[in-house]
């Protein structure tokens, strides 16, 4: 089995992409769960760019790295500039990583417009450059920006830029599809000619961009050209399209290629880190992402249900625990009956395919979907939904009425009170509870109407909460469906609510999360 090293560019190139904006401490915690997952490289940042990178090498110079080798990333020198008087060359130094990673440039296109300098002196730039780090003892990684586009427009050029990094003493290269424009044939063939040129144990790497959607296939065709390196990031963050996705990279390579670059048990915490790594940079999962999505290993249709119980492969390519994934099998108005027979095992019921109860749970649900109502995301309704077709019931407490007004007086602020009306048990319960918008004085009201009998509730708190209008063309008079979800800090789950009201749908998907979260502690309790 051959070995692939993986450098993970989440902390720089991912960085870049819009809508991320990582602080010091962010990078930290990013960079020891890298660590700790087995990354053998992780670049940093580019210190000669921002104070902020060069506060988190600072950082990471008093951290004893495990796994990974941090490594600084800048450009080579700047035209006509000595490199020890080149401020971008001595930040790199003063960075103290053991790595340093510089790009330059392979493109003539990029040395004549952008560097606006002689294609001789990119080249003196690239040797100089390489020459002085390694001088200082660093091991120096070359990043060759633009290769593969130089490459097609001036194919010797490109080549010499690499010899001349080669000469120079760098102790890896790589080459770049920057603007991830390449095709896998082109990829192969190039790099197939690159590799050809160098010894056989150099490290040489793939970096691509993923402008046409396959900068995953890219590297993965550069691996079997001879890659040893592969640049990435996780769940695919960067500028434009992103990066190459290492959270597919990975468990392709080690589980489709054969390839060692982690063992099967840290690969086992791939979803993990994917989903760490996404809360640290306060963005939302991508639920259909391969291998490591909410969605990778889901099933809807009642046929894939069915196969999937007599056998998993039937329509699925990996086992989902091999990632640190799980399988999930949804309940729609596409569902059949094993759908309905899986998911009540998920819950501890066992019932039987000839069960007359799975055909009413079934057209039960084909009903309300048809209503507006969806169960995809609301697994603790659909469960409730079960147990009342089963003969059990949570009525912890049942609503006699609700009353939320909503003020508005010139330009004060709007006051929202609700009054609710309750019985629980042999009990009337009578109040009222202001709140930020109507949904939130219901919630505190509830609350304040149960918490002295079920204490258990104030451990459980909503912790999402969404509005879909089902058919806009009606306008104010629309269905709205409302999904809620609520966690008591270990357990999380999802109901729903529908009406032509978005108060009604609110409060039925918040009345079922509310009695469903109290049917849980009462079981654990007892």
């Amino acid at each position: 089995m051959s070995q692939v090293k993986i450098y993970d560019t989440t902390l720089r190139d991912g960085s870049q992409m819009e809508g991320i904006n990582f602080s010091v401490q962010d990078k930290i915690q990013i960079a020891l769960k890298l660590d700790e997952f087995g990354i053998h490289y992780i670049e940093g940042g580019w210190p000669g760019s921002n104070p902020k990178d060069i506060a988190f090498f600072e950082k990471a110079q008093k951290i004893s790295f495990h796994n990974a080798k941090i490594c600084a990333f800048g450009s080579t020198r700047k035209a006509e500039t000595k490199p020890d008087q080149d401020k971008n060359l001595r930040l790199l130094l003063e960075a103290g990583s053991p790595v340093i990673t510089i790009f330059g440039k392979s493109w003539t296109l990029h040395v004549k417009r952008a560097l606006r300098t002689t294609l001789d002196e990119n080249l003196k730039m690239i040797d100089d450059s390489i020459s002085f780090l390694k001088s200082a003892g660093k091991t120096v990684f070359f990043d060759a920006e633009h290769f593969f586009d130089g490459y097609k427009q001036d194919q010797d050029y490109a080549l010499k830029t690499i010899e001349v990094a080669y000469n120079a003493g760098a102790d890896a290269i790589i080459l770049c599809d920057t603007n991830g424009g390449a095709l896998p044939h082109e990829i192969a063939s190039i790099f197939s000619k690159v590799k050809s040129q160098l010894t056989e144990s150099f490290e040489i790497g793939i970096h691509t961009h993923n402008d046409g959607g396959i900068a995953v296939a890219n590297s993965l065709i550069a691996v079997d050209c001879g890659a040893n390196q592969i640049q990435g990031t996780f769940n695919g963050y960067g500028e434009r399209c992103g990066n190459a996705n290492l959270c597919s990279i990975i468990p392709n390579l080690v589980l489709k290629m054969g390839i060692s670059c982690l063992s099967e048990e840290q690969l086992k915490k791939l979803v993990e880190v994917s989903r760490f790594i996404d809360e640290t940079a306060n963005m939302r999962p991508n639920h259909y992402q391969p291998f490591v999505g909410k969605s990778a290993f889901t099933h809807k249709g009642g046929i894939h249900a069915s196969a999937i119980m007599r056998d998993p492969l039937t329509y699925e390519h990996v086992i989902p625990d091999l990632v640190g994934n799980q399988r999930r099998i949804l309940v729609s108005e596409q569902a059949g009956k094993s759908n309905i027979l899986y998911r009540a095992h998920e819950v501890g019921v066992d019932l039987q395919p000839d069960d007359s109860r799975v055909t009413s749970l079934i057209d039960k649900i084909k009903e309300s979907e048809s209503y507006g109502y969806q169960y995809e995301g609301a697994d603790a309704s659909f469960e409730m939904m079960l147990r009342e077709v089963l003969g059990e019931t949570m009525n912890f407490f049942t609503l006699q009425g609700f009353r939320v007004i909503v003020e508005k007086r010139g330009d004060e602020e709007v006051i929202t009170e609700a009054t609710i009306k309750l019985n629980v048990g042999d009990h009337f319960v009578h109040t009222a509870a202001e709140g930020d918008g109507p949904v939130h004085a219901l919630d505190n009201a509830l609350r304040k109407a149960l918490e002295s009998l079920y204490p258990q509730l104030k451990r459980i708190r909503l912790s999402d909460y969404k509005v879909r209008v089902l058919n806009e063309k009606d306008g104010t008079a629309a269905k709205i469906r409302v999904l809620i979800q609520t966690t008591d800090g270990s357990h999380t789950w999802g109901t729903v609510g529908v009406s032509t009201d978005v108060i009604e749908a609110s409060w039925e998907a918040l009345e079922d999360s509310v009695k469903y979260g109290l049917w849980q502690k009462t079981k654990e309790e007892n």
